[in-house]
C-alpha cells in the first residue's frame, strides 16, 4: 500500500462503505419517488418503475439497520473525526489554514451523521399510502423531502471537503482492502466477548 494513503480502520471503511452505498441508493430512488408522485419543485421525464416506494424503503431499512453501528463508533472510536468541545475557538483561528481545513470536516461529518438521523426518523413516519394517493400535505413528507435534500447536499460537500483535506489518497484510503492483523474479522468475536465480560464485571 503506497505510504501516501493514510490508513483507516477496517471496521471505519466497512462501516462507511456499506452506508455511503445504501444511502446513495436512498437519495436516488427517494428523488425517483418525489418524481413519480409529486414533481411540484420540478420534475424529469424517466419511466416509472414499479413499486418504487418499496424500492426506496427497503434502502431505507437497510439504512437504518446499520447506521446505529457506524454512529456508535463515529461518537466513541471516531470521535476525533466529529466535532470538539472547543470547536467554536478552533474555527474561528487560522481561518484558511489546514488545521482550519480539518476542523471544518470535522463539522461536515458530524453534519452528515445528523442528516442521517433526520432522513431516517422523518422516513419512519411516512405512510406508504400517502403518495399514491396525492396526499402531499402530511407534514412527515415535507420534513422527509427536506431531509433529502439536506442529506443530499451533505454528501456532495462531505466528499468535495474530503478531497480538499486529503485528496485522492484519502479517498482511496476508505477503499483499500488491506487491514492489520488484529484488525482480523476472525478476532472480533473475541473482542465482543471481552468487551461484553468487562462491563458486567464493574
Amino acid at each position: 500500500m503506497s505510504k501516501s494513503i493514510p490508513y483507516q480502520p477496517l471496521v471505519l471503511r466497512l462501516l462507511h462503505g456499506i452506508s455511503g452505498l445504501l444511502a446513495t441508493g436512498a437519495l436516488i430512488t427517494g428523488f425517483l419517488v418525489y418524481n413519480t408522485y409529486d414533481g411540484r419543485f420540478g420534475s424529469v421525464s424517466l419511466p416509472s418503475l414499479p413499486d418504487i416506494q418499496g424500492i426506496h424503503g427497503t434502502f431505507g431499512l437497510f439504512f437504518l439497520l446499520i447506521f446505529p453501528a457506524l454512529a456508535i463508533y463515529s461518537f466513541h472510536w471516531g470521535s476525533r473525526r466529529l466535532l470538539f468541545s472547543d470547536f467554536w475557538s478552533r474555527i474561528t483561528h487560522q481561518v484558511g489554514r489546514p488545521v482550519w481545513w480539518v476542523n471544518l470536516q470535522r463539522l461536515l461529518n458530524t453534519v452528515m451523521l445528523l442528516a442521517a438521523t433526520f432522513a431516517v426518523v422523518t422516513g419512519r413516519m411516512m405512510q406508504e399510502a400517502w403518495l399514491p394517493a396525492g396526499e402531499l400535505y402530511h407534514l412527515a413528507y415535507s420534513l422527509h423531502l427536506t431531509a433529502w435534500l439536506v442529506l443530499l447536499l451533505s454528501l456532495i460537500v462531505h466528499i468535495a471537503m474530503s478531497i480538499k483535506v486529503g485528496g485522492v489518497p484519502l479517498l482511496l484510503s476508505m477503499v483499500q482492502l488491506n487491514y492489520r492483523p488484529e484488525e482480523s474479522p476472525s478476532l472480533w468475536i473475541g473482542y465482543v466477548r471481552e468487551a461484553f465480560n468487562s462491563r458486567f464485571r464493574r
